[in-house]
């Protein structure tokens, strides 16, 4: 087994196990500013008639969002690899009667999806769990229209000298002590520090996804730089928007 599918199964055991709680720790860690990010992020979707993927898409928060933004007549598909977290979000699905919002279960490295479906593909907190990123970001690129947007929301390393210290001991120390009670996971919530800590600055992400086949590439932070949202287009016809 290769190292990439290694850290893909760890990865799907770990968001399987913490699934019934992973709503309720999003917002008790943020104190709710994560919600307040995925609605800026969904407000940048263009209007239009195509369908919308929202990969990553865990429980469904984001898709749920984008049906609510953009209507229910225009198709929205949720994607994960995690079954537990596809059933939470089925569940919120049925609970608000939203009939806009189909799921499936896919892996992002290789979506079953055929070229140019979409007119948008977001991703929310999900870029870091992938394994091979420059793949999952030219699968971005390949199911979208000419023209189609992708928009990306990701946690990054925060260095301001002020604030960075503070919360850089709020994520190593406070949360893992807090995900370990809520959902009885410690190991789960030392990850996800250690995963921002890792993933890339915001201008290494830019070159990657111009790398991958984006155009008119940008970044814009949420809350002082906890949280960057990347945008890009894929080339093409400008009337497919």
């Amino acid at each position: 087994m290769s190292d990439h599918s290694v850290f893909a199964d760890s990865v799907r055991r770990m968001f399987s196990a913490i699934a019934p709680s992973y709503d309720l720790l999003n917002r008790l860690m943020s104190f709710g500013t994560d919600t307040r990010w995925r609605k800026k992020m969904v407000r940048q979707i263009l209007p239009g008639t195509g369908p919308i993927l929202d990969l990553a898409t865990g429980t469904a928060d984001v898709a749920l969002l984008i049906a609510r933004n953009q209507g229910k007549d225009r198709l929205i598909v949720g994607a994960d690899f995690t079954l537990p977290m596809l059933q939470a979000g089925a569940g919120k699905i049925r609970k608000r009667q939203n009939a806009g919002v189909t799921l499936t279960a896919a892996d992002a490295c290789c979506l079953p999806f055929p070229d140019g479906v979409f007119q948008a593909v977001t991703i929310a907190f999900g870029l870091r769990n992938i394994p091979d990123r420059t793949r999952c970001l030219r699968e971005m690129a390949r199911v979208l229209v000419p023209g189609g947007q992708t928009l990306i929301l990701e946690f990054s390393r925060m260095d301001n000298p002020v604030l960075g210290p503070l919360f850089r001991l709020y994520f190593h120390r406070v949360i893992p002590i807090l995900g370990g009670i809520i959902s009885g996971n410690r190991e789960a919530y030392r990850y996800l520090p250690e995963s921002v800590d890792l993933f890339p600055d915001p201008l290494t992400i830019d070159r990657e996804m111009t790398e991958a086949g984006f155009r008119g590439v940008a970044h814009r932070p949420m809350t002082w730089g906890i949280a960057w949202l990347h945008t890009g287009e894929k080339p093409g016809n400008e009337a497919a928007k």
